[in-house]
């Protein structure tokens, strides 16, 4: 069924065979016990092509070489992290509000592998193939979540209309998650999703999501990486040096850390975290803004 996905669709089998190795190491930020199942034969087969092309050496699922020796993040590492922060920001913004949608959720387990409040409804939109692949996947898996996909393209005119006739209420407050999905919209695209997302969101509702910086577009030693990603058919075509100000155009007040800050650590970050100034870095944001 994956050859019906095109191929940001599957990067989320990427995702998914990182979550599974994550869930497997004894110092594990968390365990995703559906990821194995989810990444199917390719998700292990795309993250060994990323490896390659990231660290050209076998890929064992231990650390990858020490900071010394790399001029990219461990990219496990960053997975691992990212999934945990927004594990964490989602069931801490659902105490106090009622809906969740995760846009563009991929193969995303949390309606399954984490606990919610009663009051909770959470959706997922996604194109129909990726839809279709995850629930072929986790046939027999109930989720621990009032729970409803919506079957949209987010660069396409309609979801908000789909969304609604599912359940969602655009009166009451809701946290919304773009995990994964930024850097691959063209820059005009990243603007009308979060316009969009605005004009059904009350002040109070949360927008959380991941970022690259400009320059982690063009930096010779990301350059591997990012071939492979444009080889695959699913280029990274935006990024920002101010997310701060992105979210405050359509207004989000936003807090941003980066993987390594205080809050963004756990006990797994090895490498340096430069100040926000110093340029000839990848930068990665992990943003939580809030609606106003």
């Amino acid at each position: 069924m994956t050859e019906t996905m095109d191929a940001v669709g599957r990067t989320a089998l990427l995702t998914a065979a990182m979550r599974a190795l994550e869930s497997r190491r004894p110092d594990r930020l968390y365990v995703d016990p559906y990821a194995q199942d989810l990444c199917g034969d390719d998700g292990p087969a795309l993250l060994d092509e990323v490896w390659q092309a990231t660290f050209p050496s076998p890929r064992t699922g231990a650390p990858s070489p020490g900071p010394a020796e790399r001029t990219m993040p461990d990219t496990l590492d960053v997975n691992a992290i990212r999934t945990r922060f927004f594990d964490d920001l989602l069931q801490r913004a659902a105490q106090d509000r009622s809906q969740i949608v995760s846009a563009a959720s991929g193969v995303d387990s949390r309606p399954y592998r984490l606990g919610w409040p009663h009051h909770v409804r959470y959706f997922e939109i996604d194109r129909p193939s990726v839809l279709d692949y995850k629930r072929d996947r986790l046939a027999g898996a109930r989720p621990r979540v009032a729970h409803r996909m919506v079957a949209a393209d987010l660069t396409a005119p309609g979801w908000e209309r789909h969304l609604q006739e599912e359940g969602y209420d655009a009166k009451a407050p809701s946290v919304w998650l773009l995990e994964g999905v930024l850097p691959y919209l063209h820059e005009e695209d990243v603007h009308r999703l979060l316009e969009r997302i605005r004009t059904i969101t009350p002040v109070g509702s949360l927008v959380a999501g991941d970022l690259v910086n400009s320059q982690a577009l063009s930096l010779a030693h990301a350059r591997g990486q990012l071939d492979v990603f444009a080889r695959w058919g699913c280029p990274w075509r935006f990024g920002t040096d101010d997310p701060e100000a992105l979210f405050d155009r359509h207004r989000f007040t936003a807090t941003v850390v980066q993987p390594g800050e205080p809050s963004a650590h756990y006990g797994r970050w090895r490498d340096p975290v430069p100040p926000r100034g110093v340029a000839g870095v990848r930068r990665i944001f992990l943003v939580s803004a809030e609606r106003r």
